[in-house]
């Protein structure tokens, strides 16, 4: 079947979701002043998309070449390109992190995993301590995208809670652990004063 898109819009008309060519005389200003806002901040989201694509292949390059460099001049093989990097510029005004981390998910043990939590925490907790059952839940259940958030479930990992029941729940959330791949980071750091570091945002959450 042939992409709708593809088709050129006649002088006059614009293509409606469906793809249907509308008059341009029967579409409201609200819905023109809106569909140009859209296009107009996604076409300028994936330029932006497309720079940063480009920014992270090219500093991964430079700072592979620079490793490379590093290992020929002291004649030692380093094994793979792996490895976390922390370069610093002379007057150390700035500091490029290449990390390396897992990339984490869960298998479906992790159902059998929750309820054993919820089961132990339930066993501890009644009345105006219930919040706790609720916080658990949401750490362990899926948010929007479908996904647990990894940085939850490690966190919990890590409480320190001397009882048997528990040591079993969490020995059952390590099970259900799928260790699905590597992904690689450039983070970029500025110096704010001393031995202080601020990092440079490059998500739109973060600036």
């Amino acid at each position: 079947m042939a992409d709708i898109n593809l088709t050129p819009v006649p002088p006059g008309y614009l293509r409606n979701a469906a793809g249907h060519f509308v008059p341009e005389t029967s579409v409201r200003e609200q819905d023109k002043l809106r569909d140009q806002v859209a296009t107009e901040l996604a076409k300028a989201a994936i330029v932006l998309n497309d720079q940063l694509a480009a920014f992270k292949k090219k500093a991964l390059g430079d700072i592979a070449d620079l490793v490379s460099i590093a290992a020929e001049r002291y004649s030692v093989t380093i094994g793979g390109e792996k490895g976390n990097v922390t370069i610093v510029s002379f007057d150390g005004e700035y500091k490029v992190i290449r990390s390396y981390a897992d990339r984490i998910s869960f298998t479906e043990e992790m159902l059998a995993a929750k309820a054993q939590v919820l089961e132990c925490v339930k066993s501890w907790t009644s009345g105006a301590n219930a919040h706790l059952v609720e916080v658990v839940h949401r750490m362990l259940s899926p948010g929007r995208n479908g996904q647990i958030r990894t940085a939850d479930v490690l966190e919990m990992l890590r409480w320190e809670i001397d009882d048997e029941d528990w040591k079993r729940a969490m020995q059952a959330v390590k099970d259900s652990i799928l260790v699905s791949g590597t992904a690689v980071y450039v983070r970029i750091y500025k110096r704010i004063s001393g031995d202080k570091y601020e990092a440079v945002p490059l998500d739109l959450a973060a600036v």
